[in-house]
Parts: structure tokens; C-alpha cells; sequence
């Protein structure tokens, strides 16, 4: 019995602290991604920043900034949109 009364508050401190955060900033990420729009300056988790030029469901065509060569990748490659929206709210 004092095994379960233990085990209880331990799922709720990992659920509080590991598993509700990282659920958060998935449905942020999402929602990034969901909201990209032709034109918007990126940043993809390889390090490459480019301008949108096309998008696919599942992926996207972005013009490099350096060499202006067109590259497609996909869309959950992308880790920040650096162009402010006046639409989206703000943190």
C-alpha cells in the first residue's frame, strides 16, 4: 500500500514537469508550421535560412539567402519562422 501512495505523486510530478510541457511546445510547433505563409523568412533545423517560395502539405520550397538556390524540405524540417505576422499573437 505505501508503494502506491509513493508511485502516485511520481506520475504526477513527471506528468507536470516532463510530459504537459513537451505536449505544449509540440502543439506550438504545430501551429508554426500550420501558419506559414508564402513569403516568410525561415529558419530549418539544419541551419539554413531561406525564404518560402512554394507549400505542399508535407513540404515546401525555400529560396537560400546566400546562393538564392532553391531547396526543398520538408515541412517539419523548419524550427522558426523569423517573419512577424501581425495576426498571430504575440508571447
Amino acid at each position: 500500500m505505501a508503494g502506491i501512495i509513493m508511485l502516485v505523486p511520481m506520475i504526477l510530478i513527471f506528468y507536470f514537469f516532463l510530459i504537459r510541457p513537451q505536449k505544449k511546445k509540440e502543439k506550438a510547433e504545430k501551429l508554426m508550421r500550420e501558419n506559414l505563409q508564402v513569403g516568410d523568412e525561415i529558419l530549418t533545423i539544419g541551419g539554413i535560412y531561406g525564404r518560402v517560395i512554394s507549400l505542399k502539405e508535407d513540404s515546401m520550397v525555400i529560396e537560400s539567402k546566400s546562393d538564392h538556390s532553391k531547396l526543398t524540405v520538408a515541412r517539419w524540417a523548419m524550427q522558426q519562422n523569423l517573419t512577424v505576422h501581425d495576426d498571430t499573437p504575440s508571447k
